[in-house]
């Protein structure tokens, strides 16, 4: 038994490195480290299909070695399959969807959003004529809305000081305009609401196409930076991951979910959550997806615990 599976302990031992030290992956050719990262928590299959082949071959050695990346995607996303915590006194429950530009039923999409009885909703993708339906749709729960482009918030709450957010990339020559800020007035103190949608990604033979996305993301990075309010929240497609080094500008300064894994794309089959929450000053204490849209994206929903000393 401890002579056998030498070669299923050396894949476990090296998906345990991949997990633990998945920074360390070069991004400098085809951005080879941002691409595992969008897909790192799958990493845990590897080690069902390694466990299932070291009972295969009764392989002591493997199934000692596979308690490397067990503990090692334990500690990394074991934490985000907890139960959520109890609501709070400060907390505010926000909604993130990109609704398409192709959706066919942008009213059934607003009323779906609006039945998870959210405090603010964040919308990207909006196009004439649907945007009009939005704003039709919601205005009754959410008298409070601004829009930017093609992106836009809706407020139980009273919003002011509302602007577009520079965020777009050199060599975008067209139309292009995917940022907003508002404040946000609510019973709890005041909030610095952001709506963002970064570039898309594109895989192709010379490996994963970011630049523009990770572009887009250190300039919101730097707005987020220099906003003078203390509580911020973000909302957004960011096309990519929270492990996705590409998003470190925003991670660094942000903090991310604490429980749910709400993946959100593709809808179809949903592998990743690139719709994001995250929040300065306070904390995204968990996120969860709502039912499908007409959207290629799964709409998801967070509680966002806002901080006593925030007001």
């Amino acid at each position: 038994m401890w002579r056998r599976g030498p070669v299923l302990a050396g894949f476990a031992v090296l998906t345990a490195g991949l997990l633990v030290f998945h920074r360390a992956v070069p991004n400098s050719v085809g951005r080879v480290g941002s691409l595992l990262e969008a897909f790192l928590p799958w990493l845990g299959l590897v080690v069902v299909v390694l466990f299932a082949l070291a009972l295969l071959r009764r392989s002591a050695v493997a199934l000692v070695a596979l308690l490397l990346p067990v503990a090692a995607w334990t500690y990394l996303f074991g934490g985000l399959l907890l139960p959520a915590t109890a609501p709070g006194a400060r907390q505010l429950v926000v909604v993130q969807h990109n609704v398409s530009d192709e959706n066919a039923d942008p009213a059934g999409t607003a009323r779906a959003l609006a039945d998870a009885g959210p405090d603010l909703i964040a919308l990207e993708e909006l196009v004439p004529p649907a945007l009009a339906v939005y704003e039709r749709t919601l205005a009754a729960a959410y008298p409070y809305h601004e829009v930017r482009g093609t992106v836009g918030l809706w407020s139980r709450h009273p919003l002011t000081g509302a602007r577009a957010l520079d965020i777009k990339p050199r060599g975008i020559t067209e139309p292009w305009n995917r940022g907003l800020r508002a404040e946000v007035r609510t019973p709890h103190g005041r909030v610095a609401a952001y709506v963002a949608h970064l570039p898309s990604l594109r895989v192709r033979a010379s490996g994963l196409a970011s630049a523009r996305r990770d572009e887009s993301a250190r300039l919101l990075g730097e707005a987020v930076a220099a906003e003078e309010l203390r509580t911020v929240i973000l909302l957004g497609d960011l096309n990519g991951t929270v492990e996705d080094r590409g998003l470190a500008p925003l991670t660094s300064r942000l903090n991310v979910a604490e429980r749910g894994f709400a993946l959100s794309f593709p809808a179809a089959f949903p592998l990743a959550r690139i719709d994001q929450v995250m929040a300065r000053s306070a904390t995204v204490t968990d996120i969860r997806t709502l039912p499908t849209t007409g959207s290629d994206h799964v709409p998801v929903a967070a509680r966002v615990e806002l901080s006593a000393a925030g007001r």
